[in-house]
């Protein structure tokens, strides 16, 4: 069965004819060409296919795109403004927080929606935030140095 699926992705309305059983992360990356978010694991447990849902992060492989009837759904691609990056984009590049790049999306929106909830979070409160999402290049230093910097950047 399909059905008609309206919500806003990155600030534009939509409406889309979709599957059921379509996950969210598939509806962004197939139908709408939104391919920052990644497939990691297929289980929830890598964290690489992170977004915001009316601003709380979410697994868009766990999620059916159903779900997000009525919502407001933001990708990595939605942080860009005007074709320059967000503070946070720019210190993950910056700091080096990158690394390889494929958990990057999911660990920066994570970092966005606790940036959102606490602008000027403990290096603490930084790790729990990101701790549902892994990278298997580094130790995770140079990713909460990003957040910390850009953080510090919004009070100055």
């Amino acid at each position: 069965m399909k059905s008609i699926l309206t919500l806003t992705v990155n600030g534009r309305a939509r409406e889309e004819m979709v599957p059921d059983g379509m996950l969210l992360l598939d509806f962004l990356r197939e139908k709408l060409g939104l391919t920052g978010s990644k497939q990691g694991c297929d289980g929830g447990e890598c964290g690489a296919c992170t977004v915001l849902v009316d601003d709380q992060p979410r697994l868009a492989c766990s999620t059916l795109a159903v779900q997000m009837h009525g919502r407001r759904v933001e990708t990595i691609e939605g942080l860009a403004k005007g074709g320059r990056l967000s503070r946070l984009q720019q210190q993950f590049h910056e700091k080096l927080g990158a690394q390889c790049g494929f958990c990057t999306p999911g660990m920066i929106m994570a970092a966005e929606a606790l940036l959102r909830r606490d602008p000027n979070p403990s290096r603490d409160r930084i790790k729990a935030a990101l701790a549902g999402n892994l990278c298997r290049c580094t130790g995770y230093v140079k990713i909460i140095d990003s957040v910390e910097a850009a953080a510090l950047e919004a009070t100055r």
